[in-house]
């Protein structure tokens, strides 16, 4: 079976940082993009940041664009988010996705999500 742990949440401050990882099984990784969505409170699930594979340029959302980086570790099969100068508006549940053989902005393009783990940051 499929699973994409996400981990690494947490409560911090604003202007703190985070590193999100999403650890993948049962996948040939180096064939699956990658992509991190978040949902706040009320509000519909957008999408963060991708990485179609290891040689691919990254996509950054606007809202994060300078803030956050995305990188894969093949060897761990796992995915980061390094987020840094966060702000009380990234307060949201961080999803990971896998998609092949491509992968957008568009959860369809996904084949398999994570549980979500929980970014709250403080003013």
């Amino acid at each position: 079976d499929v699973q994409l742990q996400a981990s690494g949440g947490g409560l911090v401050q604003a202007g703190g940082s985070l590193r999100l990882s999403c650890a993948a099984s049962g996948l040939t990784f180096d064939n699956y993009g990658i992509g991190w969505f978040r949902q706040a409170p009320g509000k519909a699930r957008e999408p963060v940041s991708f990485s179609r594979t290891s040689d691919g340029a990254p996509y950054y959302a606007p809202a994060v664009k300078g803030r956050v980086t995305i990188s894969r570790d093949s060897a761990k099969n796992t995915v980061y988010l390094q987020m840094n100068s966060l702000k009380p508006e990234d307060t949201a549940t961080y999803y990971c996705a896998a998609g092949w053989p491509t992968i957008g902005t568009i959860e369809s393009e996904y084949d398999y999500w994570g549980q979500g783990t929980l970014v709250t940051v403080s003013s």
